[in-house]
């Protein structure tokens, strides 16, 4: 998985932030790969109507 090139900035310390960014995608690479039905229901829960976002 290649980085973005523009990270936020979560700690001042750059050598900090490095190492939380190497540290957030190592979990993210060693995570399994999302099934289908996983994915189905992540959309689902973004693409939610205007309406019911609001309730």
């Amino acid at each position: 998985m290649s980085a973005p090139s523009a990270r936020p900035v979560r700690f001042e310390d750059p050598a900090r932030n490095t190492a939380y960014w190497q540290r957030s995608t190592r979990i993210v690479d060693a995570a399994p790969p999302l099934t289908d039905a996983q994915r189905a229901i992540i959309r689902t829960a973004f693409h939610q109507p205007t309406e019911r976002r609001a309730a």
